[in-house]
């Protein structure tokens, strides 16, 4: 029996060398009559491995990925055009060169007007035609209760065609293009020669 003032102390979990002895022990030991032995402490389960004890943890916040832009398409370049020879521009305004055909797209917006003259122009060389007028008008004055875009803006038409005729889709057809005398629309008009298609004998 200790002192009042000891605390009892607390037997602690027999380790596997503690089981090991006290089995030793009472195998050795006979119980007396309508006893019997304590039993000893079941072994200490097997340290789970280190995958199970450790606790998961937290997930790091996924950074945010920076979207990558997709490269902006380029442009279509556009190769130059020569104008048309001081020579067939004299006959075109003298009328000894004949205009074969004429498209005016004055009054479309600028997507009627690109489909307007792509069919056109492959319609007008197919046919065998040479030297063609597109009339793209010289836009109406600005109005100035309106705010300057595409839609009020004066000479669009004017402005895009010959960069459409230097597109590369039409550049194997268009063969130059110059400004029209006054007598053919000036400001507002183009002439516009075409390559000649195989098997045209057409002049």
């Amino acid at each position: 029996m200790t002192g009042g003032g000891s605390k009892r102390r607390r037997r602690g979990r027999l380790t596997e060398e503690d089981l090991k002895l006290w089995r030793r022990v009472t195998e050795q030991l006979t119980p007396l009559p309508g006893r019997t032995l304590p039993p000893a402490e079941p072994e200490p389960d097997p340290a789970p491995p280190p995958s199970v004890l450790a606790t998961e943890a937290p997930a790091a916040p996924a950074r945010p990925s920076t979207a990558v832009q997709a490269p902006k398409t380029p442009a279509p370049k556009l190769t130059p055009l020569a104008p048309i020879d001081r020579r067939t521009r004299q006959k075109l305004v003298r009328g000894t060169v004949a205009i074969d055909e004429r498209i005016d797209l004055h009054g479309m917006t600028q997507n009627e007007a690109h489909a307007a003259l792509r069919g056109f122009l492959f319609g007008a060389q197919a046919r065998g035609a040479r030297t063609v007028l597109v009339i793209t008008g010289k836009g109406r004055p600005l109005d100035v209760h309106h705010h300057l875009d595409l839609h009020h803006e004066r000479g669009v038409l004017r402005r895009v065609v010959p960069k459409w005729l230097r597109l590369p889709d039409l550049r194997p057809i268009v063969l130059s293009v110059d400004d029209a005398h006054v007598s053919h629309g000036g400001e507002g008009a183009l002439y516009v020669r075409l390559r000649r298609r195989k098997g045209t004998e057409h002049t």
